[in-house]
């Protein structure tokens, strides 16, 4: 059976209706004040002037919230896309685990192919857990000897 268009974008359907619900609701609700201001001054309706106002108003709501949530989310997603050291936290850890057990498995080959591998991807020699676990083993050889 076919997968629905909507389902894998489910979310961004809903915020986009959202969305739409909203902006349609802020520009009708915007002309009954806009008539009722008029109105109370004697003017007359115009559309340009109603444009405008409602343009304005629609853009500085924008800039004060819609554009920093935006900022928010895409700015962070665009962080842990490129590895921020924020977003590494949880894989320094994965990888101190994994490093602790090839050195249980392999006593004697394990520093070595640890070294190789963090030569091959930089980055490593920055973690301090990884720089305290190291110093660690290697005082443990040294009272070992």
């Amino acid at each position: 059976m076919k997968e629905s268009f909507f389902k894998p974008y489910g979310f961004i359907w809903v915020t986009g209706g959202f969305f739409l619900i909203s902006l349609l609701g802020h520009w009708v609700f915007g002309w009954f004040s806009f008539v009722s201001e008029q109105h109370a001054h004697g003017a007359t309706m115009d559309v340009a002037d109603y444009a405008i106002q409602m343009m304005r108003d629609t853009l500085e709501n924008w800039q004060s919230e819609f554009l920093q949530l935006i900022w928010q989310v895409a700015g962070l997603a665009m962080l842990l896309h490129v590895g921020s050291p924020q977003s590494k936290e949880g894989d320094d850890r994965v990888e101190a685990k994994i490093d602790a057990i090839l050195l249980a498995v392999e006593k004697r080959r394990g520093e070595r192919i640890l070294k190789e591998i963090d030569g091959i991807y930089e980055g490593r020699h920055t973690d301090t857990g990884l720089i305290r676990q190291r110093a660690m083993r290697a005082e443990r050889r040294r009272a070992g000897a």
